[in-house]
C-alpha cells in the first residue's frame, strides 16, 4: 500500500499540550503538513479537524496515531471508524504504542483476527478509563463540597439602588 501519510494528534483540552504526540509522529516520518491536531474531547467523534481528515483519507493512505486513546475513547465509536477506515477507506492505520494494530503490516487473514481483538480489547480500555476519570472526578468535587469548597464564581451584592 502506498500513498499519503496523515498523522493525527489529540490532546482533550486547550491547556494541555501535543508535544510528545508531535514528536512521535516526525520520528514515525509523518510529513508536518499531513499532521492534524486538534484539542478536544475524545468522548464521540464530532470533531471538525478529524472529520476533514476522514474525507481526505483515500485508498493507499496511512492514518498514523500514537495511540489509541488519542483516537477516542467511546467502545462503540472507535470499533466503527476503525472499519470505516480501514474498510470503506481501504487506508492502513498505524498505531505507534502498540504495533500490534498496524493494519499496513497485518493485512493478511490472521492478521486482521488478531488487529480485530486487540482493538475491541483496547477500545473498551479506552472507553473504561474516561468513565474512571469522570467518576474520580465526580468523587473529588463531592468531597470538596463535603469540606465547604465552594465552586463557580462567588455571588455578586448588587447595590440597593441596582434595577
Amino acid at each position: 500500500m502506498s500513498g499519503r501519510v496523515f498523522g493525527y494528534v489529540r490532546v482533550s483540552t486547550k491547556n494541555q499540550h501535543e508535544d510528545r504526540q508531535m514528536i512521535a509522529m516526525k520520528e514515525y516520518g509523518v510529513p508536518e503538513r499531513n499532521i492534524v491536531v486538534e484539542k478536544r474531547s475524545g468522548k464521540d467523534f464530532d470533531r471538525p479537524r478529524y472529520q476533514k481528515l476522514l474525507r481526505r483519507l483515500k485508498h493507499g493512505d496511512t492514518l498514523v496515531i500514537k495511540s489509541l486513546d488519542r483516537l477516542g475513547r467511546d467502545y462503540l465509536e472507535i470499533q466503527e471508524q476503525w472499519r470505516v477506515i480501514s474498510k470503506e477507506k481501504r487506508a492502513a492505520i498505524i498505531v505507534l504504542d502498540m504495533p500490534i494494530l498496524n493494519t499496513k503490516e497485518n493485512a493478511e487473514l490472521i492478521g486482521q483476527l488478531i488487529t480485530d481483538l486487540v482493538l475491541q480489547l483496547f477500545s473498551f480500555v479506552a472507553q473504561t478509563e474516561r468513565e474512571n476519570i469522570r467518576q474520580r472526578q465526580r468523587e473529588g468535587i463531592e468531597a470538596a463540597r463535603a469540606r465547604g469548597v465552594k465552586f463557580g464564581r462567588p455571588r455578586m451584592v448588587l447595590p440597593e439602588n441596582f434595577m
